[in-house]
């Protein structure tokens, strides 16, 4: 007797339908967040010890290419990285609490320094319009910044509460759209030079008082020497904000994953040398040193933009260009902000250091609204505290995107040694070999000059150090207290929970509809039941095209008897598509996960192939029935589905196991 054809549930896992992007837009996604800070980095360091101020962001630009390896090698240990999970670990939960807690700070502060820096250049601008219209009307740019503020993240908390994440598209075009001012301001800049002649910038630092902070006290602390350069190095340090969105966006980047995250890392690297670096080094060479302190501290590319050589009309159209461009890399970076904050604090929540009532989902929208409404709420908070004083928030934000460098970089040194046989694609350079180990002499040369500047840091910065660790010490209380409710509390679902939401499972009532979704020319079906056995799974992901192939992973549940139709997935059905999602983002291809409940799973295979047109069936080797008792009993299930007028199309079916395939040929 032919079972039942019909599935009692098909269930399609769109949380696991991975969409794997190319390393332009990886590189496009880092930089809406790191490219950001060429707006803003350079005023900032002005202000804090002088007109040396472009030697030292273009010199952390430079630095920027050493994190970058440093991302690199920690992305291609862990497919799901960033601080979190490699200081977890190499070096355990309670600093990866303390960890983690500095990253949010810097992911916090994101969202206000960038929105108040694109409300400041929209102020300067309107003020260079209404003197160029005659009118003079009296206005703080720092209050309309703050309203401008407030709004924009108003509107980014809405959008992110409805679920709009980052595009990838949307950020290739943002870049793109930058790049090209950017290429302007460069290629008329050396114009200007050219045509007026330069001087560079003296290397004299000259700390104001609120740069030294408490080093002032001491009177063995003097800026000068290398003390100097590192405080001035800790001053610039901000600039290097948004690498951590490398870690998060490995796990998108298409195959070959660690290659691909290179051109990534590269082209990151000289889009941030030119933009940041460069153009900041320019604007100091062509905007009079006073007017850099004063008028132009708080925006920067549109002093350059104005004070180039040629008409004064076609400068004030490049100022309009500068602005936009900046409001929508800035308004890219305020999202980041949301996205990140909420992607990193989800992700903590897998491990159990944060409370379930943080994660409760939207009623309507299915997102963690709780966390995006504290995100916001706490950014709100900071803009109307700070005034729109972007050099007291430039400050403060030094602290989170330091702390969470060091934090990275120590736990990479760590795991050269603990697990010293972990597979690495890619090594930081300058390594001695001794013995199993590679000791990182690269790696902790990064590490002593990050330490150095962090205590130079939070010598020099009181208000950042003071702010840092409250915020620090307050994340990670609220990750210590949930910790310990979550062991507490007992780990069972009530039976009218619906925790198919949460996963957004899609309900199908036949397969039939899943198949138009299927669009590549070749089609390969995957069954899975046991997440310990994906060797067959891995072999095809690591063989497939991901640009002409429909991967289809289907587990099959048995469902004896005339069932309600009310089944949903139980947690071991949950970890075997867990364990799908991990190996396919590892290998960065796209898989189509579907979940059935079914009288017999042979005959689920033979359904779904036949019905998706597939042009092979991999199945992993059964322990209880073997090899050949498993292709015997699909044969015989594709026999009796097949129509008699189907047309004859061959299907190869294989069992796969280590070392050893079986092969029969369907039709």
């Amino acid at each position: 007797m032919v079972p039942n054809q019909r599935f009692k549930q098909v269930f399609v896992l769109s949380t696991a339908m991975l969409s794997f992007i190319s390393f332009w837009k990886a590189a496009a996604i880092v930089l809406c967040d790191f490219g950001s800070s060429a707006y803003y980095s350079g005023g900032i360091a002005m202000r804090a010890y002088g007109p040396a101020f472009p030697w030292f962001v273009l010199g952390v630009m430079l630095f920027a290419g050493v994190m970058l390896a440093v991302y690199v090698e920690s992305c291609s240990m862990f497919v799901r990285g960033g601080v979190y999970v490699v200081v977890r670990h190499a070096m355990g939960k309670f600093l990866a609490k303390i960890a983690v807690s500095s990253l949010v700070f810097d992911y916090v502060l994101t969202g206000p320094i960038s929105a108040i820096s694109a409300g400041l250049y929209i102020s300067y601008l309107a003020k260079s319009l209404l003197e160029m219209a005659g009118m003079h009307f009296p206005f703080s740019p720092n209050i309309l910044a703050v309203v401008f503020g407030v709004a924009v993240i108003a509107y980014f908390w809405k959008e992110n509460i409805k679920g709009v994440k980052e595009s990838g598209d949307t950020n290739v075009k943002i870049v793109l759209f930058v790049a090209a001012i950017a290429a302007v301001l460069l290629v008329w800049s050396f114009i200007t030079i050219y045509v007026r002649g330069f001087t560079l910038p003296p290397f004299k630092l000259e700390f104001s008082e609120e740069a030294l902070g408490w080093s002032k006290h001491f009177s063995w602390l003097k800026p000068i020497g290398m003390i100097g350069i590192f405080m001035a190095f800790g001053h610039s340090i901000l600039a290097l904000s948004g690498l951590e969105s490398m870690a998060q966006v490995y796990r998108e980047i298409e195959d070959p994953k660690v290659p691909n995250l290179k051109r990534t890392a590269i082209i990151v690297f000289i889009f941030s040398v030119l933009f940041t670096g460069v153009l900041t080094f320019l604007s100091s060479l062509i905007i009079p040193a006073e007017l850099v302190a004063g008028e132009y501290s708080e925006n920067l590319l549109s002093g350059l933009a104005l004070h180039l050589h040629g008409p004064y009309l076609a400068r004030l159209a490049l100022q309009i260009l500068v602005v936009i461009s900046g409001g929508l890399i800035l308004m890219g970076a305020v999202n980041t902000s949301f996205v990140g904050a909420n992607g990193i604090l989800n992700r903590v929540a897998e491990d159990g250091i944060l409370h379930d009532w943080f994660r409760k989902l939207h009623p309507k929208y299915g997102t963690t609204s709780r966390i995006i409404t504290m995100v916001a709420a706490l950014q709100i908070v900071i803009i109307i505290i700070s005034r729109g004083n972007i050099f007291l928030l430039g400050q403060a934000y030094a602290f989170g995107v330091l702390w969470s460098l060091v934090f990275d970089t120590l736990s990479l040194v760590v795991l050269r040694f603990k697990e010293a046989d972990m597979e690495r694609e890619f090594m930081f350079p300058l390594n001695i070999r001794v013995k199993r180990y590679q000791v990182p002499v690269g790696l902790m040369s990064v590490l002593v000059v990050l330490l150095i500047t962090g205590v130079m840091n939070l010598i020099t910065k009181p208000t950042a150090t003071v702010a840092g660790l409250i915020f620090t010490a307050v994340f990670f209380t609220i990750f210590q207290v949930s910790e310990k409710m979550n062991e507490k509390k007992a780990q069972l679902y009530k039976p009218d929970e619906d925790k198919d939401e949460e996963l957004n499972l899609r309900r199908a009532d036949d397969i039939h509809t899943v198949v138009p979704e299927l669009t590549k020319a070749r089609r390969v079906l995957v069954p899975v039941r046991n997440p310990n056995n994906l060797h067959h799974l891995t072999e095809v992901l690591e063989t497939a095209d991901d640009e002409t192939t429909d991967i289809i992973v289907l587990s099959a549940k048995i469902a004896k008897g005339i069932q309600s139709g009310g089944e949903t997935m139980s947690d071991e059905d949950k970890e075997v598509f867990s364990a799908v999602v991990l190996l396919a983002e590892k290998y960065g291809k796209t898989v189509k996960p579907i979940f059935v409940f079914s009288n017999d799973p042979f005959f689920s295979m033979a359904q779904v192939a036949q019905a998706a047109g597939v042009d092979e069936i991999v199945m992993g080797v059964s322990g209880s029935t073997g090899a050949e008792v498993q292709m015997e009993r699909l044969a015989m299930a594709w026999g009796m589905l097949k129509k008699p007028d189907a047309p004859a199309k061959p299907v190869l079916a294989r069992v796969v196991w280590e070392g050893r395939q079986m092969t029969f040929q369907l039709s």
